[in-house]
């Protein structure tokens, strides 16, 4: 008996007997299946999501630190492309120019990201409260009101914590300006080496930047948690610093994938708040802080992953109190009922 077997673009000719038949057949088949099912890995492999996400540097970063190892070691669902960088402005931009899909950045960046890209943000989950803190040198200082007459540093005219800080003055009858004096820098980092040197005597700062000062000066205390005073002087209002914000259309056709990056990343923010020093670790390996410093800082960073209608519930009032005192720091309007994000 004679037999083709087309292979490829050649043709093979053997001549056998019948009862070499069933096994060359079986041999045949064997090789085909081996080779469709690397052909189908292979196009599983190419077919994985792929999804650019923006992280500010710092606590709203630290919950995905677990999330970026799985996805370098090629344990996730899809491929998460991530950066890190040291200034809101930069991810917004980012998510205004559509190079990331994601974000992580402060609660009231996320409103204004809603105003300026015309409604094409939602916000997802709530991933980080409060985390600032008012720390000194001076012992004269044991409340707020103590802040009368006095100087006090803030990075970032116009960021959360100046509009955290100004909103807890005015609350304790200190009108900023004028009771207290209130100067700028432009980054916490250049903020925490100023009080380390002592040229800032009285400074609101956010974690891991209190961590930073109080491991190299030993004179510098924290004197307030402003999430404490924040919770003295509102009632149903938690400080809601950070959120992870996505763009409403890259979900058009990769919501489930997006769903599934928010089940990770929830799973990462477990992990990092039960296991701190490998937490740090991994913020240290991708440029989030060092991990001396993480170590510290990791426990009072409040890292959290809160979503759903708690999540909108806890960001309206959030976002309610900064518009009514100062519009522009959510960028001019509050957000409609849109912006919130629904599984």
């Amino acid at each position: 008996m004679c037999i083709k077997f087309n292979w490829g673009q050649q043709t093979m000719k053997f001549k056998v007997c019948d009862k070499y038949l069933a096994v060359l057949l079986t041999l045949f088949l064997l090789l085909n299946l081996a080779a469709c099912g690397k052909k189908s890995e292979n196009t599983e492999e190419k077919e994985k999501a792929k999804i650019n996400v923006v992280a500010l540097k710092g606590p709203t970063a630290l919950g995905s630190v677990k999330l970026w190892e799985d996805s370098e070691n090629g344990d996730t669902e899809a491929i998460y492309n991530i950066s890190v960088v040291g200034d809101p402005s930069e991810a917004v931009a980012k998510i205004a120019n559509k190079d990331a899909d994601v974000a992580m950045v402060p609660t009231n960046m996320a409103s204004v990201l809603y105003n300026k890209t015309s409604k094409n943000v939602n916000i997802a989950a709530i991933n980080t409260l409060g985390v600032l803190y008012l720390v000194t040198n001076d012992k004269s200082i044991s409340s707020i009101r103590d802040l009368a007459g006095k100087t006090v540093f803030v990075s970032g005219q116009g960021a959360t914590p100046d509009f955290v800080l100004r909103y807890i003055l005015k609350k304790n009858g200190l009108t900023p300006g004028k009771d207290v004096t209130l100067e700028y820098k432009s980054e916490h980092s250049e903020l925490a080496a100023q009080v380390i040197s002592e040229n800032v005597s009285i400074a609101v700062l956010p974690e891991p930047f209190v961590s930073q000062v109080l491991t190299k000066n030993s004179k510098i205390m924290v004197l307030l948690d402003l999430t404490n005073e924040w919770n003295k002087i509102t009632d149903d209002s938690v400080l809601t610093m950070g959120s992870i914000v996505v763009r409403k259309d890259f979900l058009k056709n990769k919501k489930e994938d997006f769903d599934k990056f928010l089940k990770s990343y929830q799973k990462s923010v477990e992990y990092v708040n039960e296991n701190t020093e490998k937490a740090a670790e991994l913020a240290d390996k991708f440029g989030i802080m060092q991990k001396e410093i993480a170590i510290k800082a990791l426990p009072k960073c409040n890292v959290v992953f809160i979503s759903g209608n708690e999540m909108q519930q806890k960001t309206e009032n959030f976002l309610k109190i900064l518009y009514d005192f100062e519009p522009k720091s959510i960028g001019g309007k509050i957000p409609d009922e849109d912006f919130y994000y629904k599984e």
